[in-house]
């Protein structure tokens, strides 16, 4: 273990809003957040009759869901819940699809009072914006659990499209190259040209826009994505780095992603 990660291992570690947790491996990682999204929940159950919830689809996310969904004391029937994204274009059972990994491994497990799929099959892409977009206006979210990608995108805001200051909520785009290569990185296609161009996503202010952000972020091939979150200029290059500036957000990693941590 290096001597950066030791002394962040050590202790907390916050960088402006950004509080860092950093944990041996995957699986110490995935109950720990699973244990402060669950606390997280239990608490504003006690003031609200129900909350509602975004999830990250992304095999970053395996550990943590598969914690999460073990806790017996949620009460999944007040949740109602949603996901960051979803390409344009895949069949309805593929796997590779985001509502389909969510279902398997969350939505299909409990019994939320409300699961909010985006329709990536949809043949009017804006209308289907539009429909999602009114869905997360009349339910403010309280709870988003993310992922940041290699390129340190934010659902699906890759550093080309990516806007802090977007007006809509939830917008088609144009994947990048390096995002769509993470996806055949991450096994989830066998090559480039399988990988769809275009997907549906919510935008940065619309994940902002959750009072509280959860974001795990394990594997080596998240360091720089990490780093450049943590030690890089707030911007649009990349996208992460607007965590900053969140007023209560918490990063997990494991020891692998926090390599490059200074």
């Amino acid at each position: 273990m290096s001597k950066d990660i030791s002394k962040v291992m050590s202790k907390d570690k916050q960088k402006d809003n950004l509080k860092l947790r950093v944990y041996r491996n995957r699986i110490e990682m995935g109950k720990a957040a699973a244990d402060a999204v669950a606390e997280r929940i239990l608490r504003l159950m006690e003031v609200k009759s129900e909350i509602n919830m975004v999830f990250a689809a992304a095999p970053s996310q395996n550990e943590f869901l598969a914690a999460l969904v073990t806790n017996p004391e949620i009460q999944w029937e007040r949740i109602n819940a949603f996901h960051l994204d979803e390409y344009i274009g895949l069949g309805s059972e593929a796997p590779q699809g985001f509502g389909n990994f969510l279902r398997d491994r969350l939505f299909g497990k409990v019994g939320f009072k409300s699961v909010n799929y985006l329709n990536g099959r949809s043949n009017h892409e804006l209308l289907e914006c539009d429909r999602y977009s009114k869905l997360l206006k009349e339910h403010p979210l309280d709870i988003a659990c993310i992922g940041i990608g290699e390129n340190g995108h934010l659902a699906f805001n890759d550093p080309p499209v990516a806007d802090f200051k977007d007006k809509a909520l939830v917008k088609v785009v144009k994947l990048d190259e390096i995002c769509r290569m993470q996806q055949v990185n991450d096994g989830c296609f066998l090559a480039l040209e399988q990988v769809p161009t275009h997907a549906l996503t919510l935008t940065i202010p619309a994940i902002m826009s959750a009072k509280y952000i959860y974001c795990m972020v394990p594997g080596k091939s998240k360091t720089m994505a990490v780093s450049q979150t943590l030690d890089g200029k707030i911007s649009e290059a990349c996208p992460a780095s607007i965590l900053r500036r969140h007023e209560a957000v918490e990063l997990y990693l494991d020891e692998d992603s926090a390599a490059g941590c200074k």
